[in-house]
């Protein structure tokens, strides 16, 4: 975790690998995230928790394993972490898309306000944060408008 983002709300839980925990995982978001009063960027933070954990599902979890999803909201900078932690090896980055696939991280990049990979033993942990405002209003705030 950022060691300058102060904790005030965590909720965690972990996940077997299957399909259908990638919906499992997005409706404990969508609680936490209406239980937090976090609703303006619900959508953007939805669509990343599905591709983190279907990436974490593809690429991150060995067989008999599973990943955690973890949720921190620091009130004070009113910004919202996403975490999905997996005991895989390997390094996540943004690709060119094949065919069908390799869109996750893309969405990612394009939708959250930062987004990184982390280290953990064993795995990793691929995370994603999000502010009050979307990633349209921060490139307006970068481009001086």
């Amino acid at each position: 975790m950022n060691e300058t983002m102060q904790l005030s709300l965590l909720r965690e839980r972990f996940y077997r690998r299957e399909h259908r925990s990638v919906a499992a995982a997005r409706e404990f978001v969508r609680e936490a995230v209406t239980d937090w009063g976090f609703g303006a960027r619900l959508d953007d933070v939805l669509l990343c928790t599905s591709e983190l954990a279907m990436n974490a599902l593809a690429h991150g979890v060995p067989s008999g394993r599973g990943y955690l999803v973890r949720l921190l909201l620091e009130e004070g900078r009113a910004a919202l972490r996403v975490e999905v932690h997996d005991s895989g090896s390997g390094r996540p980055g943004v690709r060119e898309p094949d065919g069908e696939s390799g869109r996750g991280l893309l969405l990612v990049e394009a939708v959250a306000d930062r987004w990184g990979v982390g280290e953990r033993s064993p795995g990793k942990i691929v995370w994603c944060e999000f502010g009050g405002r979307g990633p349209r209003d921060r490139a307006t705030d970068l481009a001086g408008g």
